[in-house]
């Protein structure tokens, strides 16, 4: 599944006042439920960093949380996976990340690439500023919802 496929389910359920999407198809699944502040459910929970397990589904809108981050994380906006695969900085191993810690990035510009189903999925920032943390490991698989990045 693409992340326009994503977005397309997300504008229909905006569209029909839906609370909860979920679907599998051939092992992969997806499930997209609007909750108290509009975060993204994720079925694996991060062992050992809450702020990663529930990041918003539209960094832009970011909303601010109760028992919220330390004020330092609090103004960083995430930048999630938009599907289930393996996670790669690069385009290859053998040609620079395609971000680094201090990066300036646009909406436009690619951040990683996703490898679902062996398809190699570019995923791009969707959002305005510069790399602040890289939170994601290289090469190792990420899940729907997941913190891939940090932007300040």
């Amino acid at each position: 599944m693409e992340l326009k496929d994503i977005k397309a389910i997300i504008d229909l359920m905006r569209k029909n006042d839906l609370s909860v999407f979920e679907m599998e198809k051939d092992g992969f699944r997806l499930k997209l439920q609007k909750g108290i502040g509009d975060q993204a459910t994720s079925t694996i929970p991060a062992p050992s960093a809450p702020v990663a397990q529930s990041g918003p589904t539209n960094p832009a809108n970011s909303p601010p949380t109760v028992a919220g981050p330390p004020p330092q994380t609090s103004q960083l906006r995430d930048i999630v996976s938009p599907m289930v695969g393996t996670f790669y900085r690069a385009a290859s191993p053998d040609v620079p990340p395609f971000v680094e810690v201090g990066k300036e990035v646009t909406e436009e510009t690619v951040v990683c690439i996703i490898e679902a189903m062996k398809v190699m999925n570019e995923i791009k920032a969707e959002t305005n500023g510069v790399i602040a943390e890289i939170v994601a490991e290289n090469g190792k698989p990420v899940q729907f919802g997941q913190v891939l990045y940090r932007v300040r």
